[in-house]
């Protein structure tokens, strides 16, 4: 078990020996992060690789295994944890069993499952799949039926349990860059995906969407735009092609976020400016390099755009942090252009 960052724990059998596999993952994955009984397929080596991200009212697990048998019985169900868990097969053949009933779970379908019942996913292949736990009371909070939807499959690569699963990784993937403040609202959002996902009652499902969908593809355009900002041809058009809406609809939700998708993408520009002008190792970059090297494609242009920022110019800037290389620059956040 390893530290992946703040927030994110790694299991893997690869530094463990064949024999303690098995014993390893029931006793430290099984009674202690899960709460499950776990049996390894006999006969096949097993091996496996999961990575946890733990909040405040969630828990997501993205995991890698051989077959095996995880199974929720007995003195577990004596715990009282009655969480919704969403089960999704990315990869390989895989069943669900609870209340008498057996499905398999296809590649790219998920089902819902109840932490109270006695229930079981049963692996009988190399395979992948993500996990996500939350408190049944959370998400009843939305007037869902979760008895409704339990042990049916669902297909991801639709409506809002797409919009989830895409949410859920990018959380993963981000939760170490993320306030505290944000991912608490993040575990919100996942709330109102999880429920229109299930299905919320009628006159509740339009809030749900404009509250979660709206402020879960506005996270998801924001993480695009960081990680493509260099990219001289970033345009509205292509975040709204990523997220299969309309160049307006992008426009809207930066507007009412307070801010524009002009601004943001300036922002985050000029914020990985500034940190190149502190970085030593970019001090013999000329301010015209790094300026086109952000994004930006006309100098003049970042020179005011920079100047109007920080109230500096950039050469200002570079004489400054080299005076004074510890003094803290700008950060770009998810909630806002600069903060």
């Amino acid at each position: 078990m390893s530290g992946f960052n703040s927030r994110i724990v790694e299991f893997s059998t690869d530094n463990i020996p064949e024999p303690e596999r098995a014993a390893f993952w029931r006793e430290h994955y099984g009674q202690v992060m899960l709460r499950v009984d776990f049996e390894p397929a006999p006969d096949l080596a097993f091996k496996a690789r999961n990575r946890a991200l733990t909040l405040p009212g969630l828990q997501l697990l993205d995991a890698w295994a051989t077959p095996a048998r995880i199974s929720r019985s007995g003195r577990y169900l004596a715990d009282g944890a009655d969480n919704v868990i969403l089960a999704i097969n990315r990869q390989g053949t895989a069943f669900v069993e609870s209340a008498g009933q057996i499905r398999e779970l296809r590649e790219g379908e998920a089902a819902i499952l109840s932490g109270a019942d006695a229930s079981a996913f049963h692996r009988t292949s190399n395979g992948r799949s993500f996990t996500l736990l939350m408190p049944r009371v959370m998400v009843e909070a939305a007037d869902v039926s979760i008895a409704d939807a339990l042990m049916r499959p669902m297909p991801v690569d639709r409506g809002a349990l797409q919009l989830l699963d895409h949410y859920a990784g990018w959380l993963m993937a981000s939760s170490g860059a993320i306030d505290a403040q944000l991912l608490n609202l993040s575990v919100r959002h996942v709330q109102d995906l999880l429920a229109l996902s299930i299905g919320p009652a009628a006159d509740l499902a339009e809030t749900m969407r404009a509250r979660g969908l709206r402020a879960a593809r506005l996270k998801l355009a924001k993480s695009f735009l960081i990680a493509n900002s260099r990219r001289r041809d970033m345009a509205v058009a292509t975040i709204a092609a990523k997220l299969n809406v309309t160049p307006r609809y992008v426009q809207r939700l930066f507007e009412i976020d307070g801010t524009t998708f002009s601004a943001f993408l300036s922002g985050v520009r000029l914020a990985n400016a500034h940190r190149m002008l502190c970085d030593p190792a970019h001090g013999q970059l000329a301010i015209a390099s790094i300026a086109y090297d952000v994004g930006f494609g006309d100098l003049s242009h970042f020179n005011r755009s920079f100047r109007r920022q920080y109230g500096l110019t950039p050469r200002e800037v570079r004489g400054d942090c080299g005076g004074s290389r510890g003094q803290p620059t700008a950060r770009v956040s998810l909630t806002g252009s600069t903060p």
